[in-house]
């Protein structure tokens, strides 16, 4: 199937009137939040069947080294080498030049996805024993289970990828409602798998396995039709020497690291907890995801609006209104960041024993997750950080240096792992990073500083005093109500969700009404 040929005189190949950052990043923020609630909904059902036994475990494991590898050929590396040249192309050329990027740009990543996919199917042995060490060492038939699931999930990253490109393009011409939405399909694709496919299968968990692989090829038909709405559905052509293709490869390369240390420092988190006791690697899944669902919401909303923006602006050579995008983005950060992981602090054992304390998932599981948890929460403002100050490196075509501080902060993130894994466990893994994200992002920050294309606006102080006040406040609501965990473990599930709702519902109330009592208004948090 090919679009309609493509004319340097279609609307779509001019750039429209700027959206506001706010209302776009609200608009990718709700599609985020469906998916992460149903994401939250897919992991009750895995740990209502496969609790955080060993064959929850083994398909962790054999989930994450696709999922990671996702993150640097899709979202990661690639879409932050390849945004800010096709928005260059978008602001400079005609639609017939940005076809012509799309189409060789997806012929060559498809060819080199294609190769990994392949090696990485045959290779699932070496993969496993490499990322689970612990597993091919003391425990044969985890090992062994993990490989075959491997074997499923390894095409994903084939499959997930060339989704990316499509949510790349999509995003890049502000249609950020369809890539936001696509990841709803995954977990509706491994709720699907859980429920119905497992009773089919001599070892169940394999039919999570295979909802993966389902749902990377529904995830990359779904956004088809909107591509060929704009003119731009690819006709893969391979293109290694264009000009543009050269210059995201450049550009590629060296962010691989840059953009996806997070990742990797997750990826050795699970590779060292493969050794810890049974249940370590899924008590880091389960009280990462929590922690995720602030930071793909709001951090990853916010950074996927900025980066095309930022990047035209650059094209343009706007200097000013570069430097108060990100500041405007720092801000957002700030507003919903920190209220965020004092929530996670303070809610920790309620949150996990509402979403998870079912089926398999024991008293212990939820003791365990939440002290891992609690070290995460304490990093979720650097995470976020991290993801809306790359984009001021990444929009100008600037990889070297978020990688060389990319490569340090993983280098003292291992060191961390192996000093605060002992006297500490799991707990410790997630505390080393939370340390290195601090020392991320402050180095990103440092940088724009002194380079001079970021500045800080009038009225930090006043925010600042504004967001301490309202936390405050939230936090002594929280802790007046939130009662023990023992009580949470002891509750039936209504009493759970009843009295979630009303620690959530009446934290968020009491939060934004001090905002509101100390002059803040929505005119403050537009762009």
């Amino acid at each position: 199937m090919s679009s309609p040929a493509p004319s340097s005189h279609q609307p779509e190949g001019k750039p429209p009137k700027s959206r506001s950052l706010l209302r776009s990043s609200a608009l990718v923020g709700i599609m985020t939040m469906l998916s992460r609630v149903l994401g939250l909904v897919r992991d009750v059902v895995v740990a209502n069947y496969f609790g955080a036994g060993s064959s929850a475990d083994a398909f962790f494991v054999a989930f994450k080294i696709p999922n990671f590898l996702r993150r640097l050929f899709a979202e990661g590396a690639f879409s932050q080498a390849f945004v800010p040249v096709l928005s260059e192309y978008r602001s400079l050329r005609d639609l017939a030049a940005v076809k012509q990027l799309v189409d060789r740009v997806a012929g060559s990543l498809g060819l080199v996805l294609l190769v990994v996919t392949a090696i990485g199917v045959l290779g699932a042995p070496v993969l496993a024993a490499i990322f689970a060490p612990g597993f091919y060492l003391n425990d044969p038939l985890r090992y062994e289970l993990a490989v075959e699931m491997l074997r499923y999930t390894f095409p994903y990253l084939l499959l997930i990828s060339l989704t990316a490109l499509s949510g790349s393009i999509l995003n890049s011409y502000e249609r950020f409602a369809v890539p936001a939405f696509t990841p709803v399909l995954l977990n509706l694709s491994l709720i699907g798998a859980a429920i119905w496919m497992q009773p089919l299968f001599e070892q169940p968990v394999m039919a999570l396995a295979l909802g993966v692989l389902i749902a990377g090829s529904v995830q990359l038909l779904f956004q088809m039709p909107f591509l060929w709405r704009i003119q731009l559905l690819p006709t893969p052509k391979l293109g290694f020497q264009d000009e543009g293709v050269k210059r995201i490869l450049k550009l590629m390369i060296p962010a691989l690291f840059g953009v996806s240390v997070s990742q990797i420092n997750l990826l050795l988190d699970t590779l060292l907890a493969s050794f810890l006791q049974t249940g370590s690697v899924s008590w880091l899944y389960y009280s990462d995801r929590l922690a995720e669902l602030p930071l793909g919401v709001f951090g990853i909303a916010i950074a996927t609006v900025i980066l095309p923006s930022l990047s035209r602006k650059h094209a343009e050579k706007s200097t000013e209104n570069f430097s108060r995008t990100l500041d405007w983005a720092m801000r957002m950060v700030l507003l919903i960041g920190l209220p965020a992981a004092m929530a996670l602090l303070v809610l920790a054992e309620p949150l996990l024993a509402t979403l998870f304390h079912y089926g398999e998932m024991t008293d212990h599981d939820v003791t365990m997750a939440a002290m891992s948890l609690r070290a995460y929460a304490c990093g979720l403002l650097a995470f976020m950080m991290i993801k809306v100050l790359a984009p001021g490196y990444y929009s100008r075509q600037d990889t070297k240096t978020p990688v060389k501080i990319g490569i340090y902060a993983m280098v003292i993130n291992m060191v961390l792992n192996l000093i605060l894994i002992w006297p500490l466990d799991h707990v410790g893994l997630a505390l080393a990073t939370t340390l290195s994200a601090f020392l991320n992002a402050g180095l990103l920050l440092r940088g724009l500083l002194k380079e001079g294309v970021f500045s800080w606006q009038s009225g930090w102080l006043k925010w600042l005093l504004r967001m301490g006040l309202a936390n405050l406040m939230m936090i002594a609501f929280l802790l007046w109500l939130a009662g023990t965990p023992a009580q949470w473990l002891s509750f039936d599930m209504w009493q759970r969700v009843t009295q979630m709702a009303i620690l959530v519902g009446g934290g968020a109330a009491i939060y934004l009404l001090v905002l509101a009592a100390t002059g803040m208004r929505l005119r403050h948090l537009r762009h």
